[in-house]
């Protein structure tokens, strides 16, 4: 049986729980908003709460800020992964470069939204997300589906600030995503004659 106690604290820490959460959602609505000012007030604003309940809840904006962009990455890091146990690797590259594309197309205000911000998790799944780029890329070439004679951090760097730029696009469009990876897929195709092989990341 509860006291009266316990029944007073319960209430309390769903409360703290739903402003927590209110916080969050709002701060990524914030975060790919073009033009949106991320401060505590503002997030406040969209969440329907007072300032001083958001810093209860996540102590400082860079803490909230944090939490919300790890919020936002971790489904495409978790994608990547399982992009990685698929049975063909130069399919599963292909499959994820889209999403990735398509990822970037509705974030990308996020990245200027952070500069300058002291974030540990998120750069913690940035790397995690190049890292399992990279791995997607040793596959398909282990596999023969893409050419050895390019470095593989070259070409993480390639796809990466590539996808970017297509996502931001103003015609940006899923007809566009496709055809872009496509030629790039087949620029990444081996070569007749094969090539010189970059030395191992």
């Amino acid at each position: 049986m509860s006291t009266p106690k316990a029944a007073q604290q319960q209430p309390r820490r769903a409360d703290a729980i739903r402003n927590r959460n209110l916080a969050l959602e709002a701060a990524k609505t914030l975060l790919v908003r073009p033009g949106a000012t991320l401060t505590v007030e503002t997030i406040a604003r969209q969440a329907g709460l007072g300032a001083a309940t958001v810093v209860r809840a996540f102590g400082t904006k860079d803490a909230l800020i944090d939490a919300a962009t790890a919020d936002l990455l971790e489904p495409l890091i978790r994608r990547a992964r399982e992009a990685l146990a698929e049975d063909d690797p130069g399919a599963a590259l292909r499959a994820f470069l889209l999403e990735l594309i398509d990822f970037q197309a509705a974030h990308w205000v996020m990245s200027e939204q952070l500069e300058g911000l002291q974030l540990p998790l998120t750069a913690t799944l940035r790397t995690e997300l190049r890292d399992a780029l990279h791995a997607l890329l040793g596959r398909a070439r282990d596999a023969g589906a893409i050419r050895t004679d390019i470095h593989p951090a070259v070409t993480t760097a390639l796809l990466g600030e590539a996808t970017y730029a297509i996502a931001r696009s103003s015609e940006s469009s899923p007809e566009l995503a496709a055809g872009f990876v496509t030629v790039m897929m087949d620029g990444l195709r081996p070569q007749p004659g094969g090539g010189a092989h970059a030395p191992e990341a």
